[in-house]
């Protein structure tokens, strides 16, 4: 096991740095596009939880959550007269948020960032009586504290077996519920050393589809709030959590240990804004995905007929293909909506054969669509030798026809990155989509407009129990 210890040292405490950061910030302080991308961010991410009610999973993983859980004063999003503990609603927004799979994701650290903020700042900052303006400074605290983890890690997380987005949300949400109630800069300290020895999410869920992974981010926000409740009482927790011998990146990142990069998560704190670089998916599967998803679209009028494909080669970035490809024959067949999220040979046939990618693509009937699987049988994939992941998720498709034809497209940078980032229509289109699955049109039109019309001074308890 390599000992962090033994690498170069950060030049400060990375907690106390955070911390301080966290603690003082205020909205003032965000600049008007952090503003902005932050709330269009958190429109996609409730239009992501409405939606979840609509599937098979929602039920099940929110009863559990409600016997196993409290009353309370907290909002659980479409829960109606529903209020649990803010842990347990914590617990059951996060499981709505991340559980389609369709929430953002910053390219660099592979970590979906807000669904590891947002439910702890909606649960806290409903029952200590917050403004949208403090609920937002302590997300944009949060997203940097999930991205720059993830970042310094170079989306290293995946390679031991872990879920990088379980992991991280244990410590944002922390310093989300640390700040929100008010704790000191060393309580914040305290409240992320607690989170160290929570911290965790294994992706052996990838095997079977089970839904585990939906409740990873949830699972660390109950912990990130339990963490601050507990160093407001004066619990005492490491104060090197992520550097420290047999902290975070020591433990989790096992032989990989001598890649971090935990430098990083100091450079630009509180200039650099990590958080406008995150990208809003257009399609509801794995990110790393999204290049050979669009691939598959443009070249669908080019090909001159699906019949006439004989063979389809998917380039992706190496150390994708374990999660997305890999084994061949089990993601040609998928056998529920989430392994078809995480295999681009069915996502690849399927965008050729309808031409889209949506939710209705995870339905059971287009599971079972003997077109989709036939084409998939006729899909392999390799290594993308040209590629800038993660910055973004690049993506290759070469299709063969019949009589020696051959047609290749190569995505870049998927879309929803970078300078490729969805403008706000198309936001608010994938809110109505998304919404509208559960509720008539005219209820998904007056949350869109009540959120994007939000001021500093609204109560989150009032957008809070709009949401139930």
């Amino acid at each position: 096991m390599h000992i962090v210890s033994n690498l170069q040292a950060p030049s400060a405490n990375v907690a106390q740095a955070l911390a301080q950061f966290a603690h003082k910030l205020h909205v003032r302080d965000l600049p008007q596009a952090v503003k902005l991308k932050s709330l269009h961010h958190i429109v996609d991410a409730i239009g992501l939880a409405i939606a979840s009610r609509h599937f098979p999973f929602a039920a099940p993983g929110l009863a559990g959550f409600r016997a196993a859980g409290a009353p309370g004063e907290a909002t659980v999003i479409g829960g109606g007269d529903l209020r649990l503990q803010p842990r347990d609603a914590a617990l059951s927004n996060g499981y709505l948020i991340h559980g389609l799979d369709f929430d953002d994701t910053h390219p660099g650290s592979i970590v979906h960032p807000t669904v590891a903020c947002l439910p702890a700042a909606l649960a806290v900052g409903e029952v200590v009586g917050a403004t949208w303006g403090e609920l937002l400074a302590a997300y944009a605290a949060g997203m940097e504290t999930a991205i720059r983890i993830g970042r310094a890690v170079n989306g290293g997380f995946h390679h031991t077996g872990f879920h990088a987005t379980g992991i991280v949300s244990h410590f944002s949400s922390a310093i989300v519920a640390g700040k929100l109630m008010g704790l000191t800069a060393g309580q914040i300290v305290a409240a992320q050393g607690i989170a160290a020895s929570t911290a965790s999410g294994v992706q052996v869920f990838l095997e079977t589809g089970a839904w585990t992974k939906r409740m990873h981010p949830g699972w660390g926000a109950l912990a990130g709030i339990t963490a601050a409740h507990m160093a407001q009482a004066g619990f005492l927790g490491p104060d090197r959590p992520y550097e420290g011998k047999f902290a975070l990146f020591d433990t989790h990142m096992q032989e990989h240990a001598d890649r971090v990069d935990a430098e990083s998560m100091l450079r630009g704190l509180g200039q650099e804004w990590t958080l406008l670089d995150t990208s809003i998916k257009p399609f509801p599967v794995c990110h790393f995905i999204h290049g050979c998803a669009e691939a598959a679209l443009k070249l669908r009028d080019e090909i001159g007929g699906i019949s006439r494909i004989e063979r389809i080669v998917c380039e992706l970035p190496a150390a994708t293909l374990p999660i997305v490809a890999e084994p061949a024959d089990a993601k040609r067949v998928p056998k529920s909506d989430y392994e078809a999220k995480f295999s681009v040979q069915f996502v690849v046939a399927a965008c050729l054969l309808r031409g889209r990618f949506t939710l209705l693509e995870l339905e059971d009937d287009s599971l079972a669509d003997p077109a989709i699987l036939a084409l998939a049988a006729k899909i392999d994939c390799a290594v993308q030798a040209d590629t800038t992941f993660p910055k973004y998720f690049s993506g290759a498709v070469t299709i063969k026809t019949s009589g020696g034809g051959s047609a290749h497209r190569n995505i870049p940078m998927n879309l929803g990155s970078g300078e490729r980032a969805l403008a706000l229509e198309d936001i608010e289109a994938k809110f109505r989509g998304n919404a509208g699955l559960v509720l008539p049109e005219a209820r998904v039109q007056s949350i869109l407009d009540t959120l994007l019309s939000v001021q500093a001074d609204t109560p989150v308890r009032q957008i809070a129990r709009m949401l139930a």
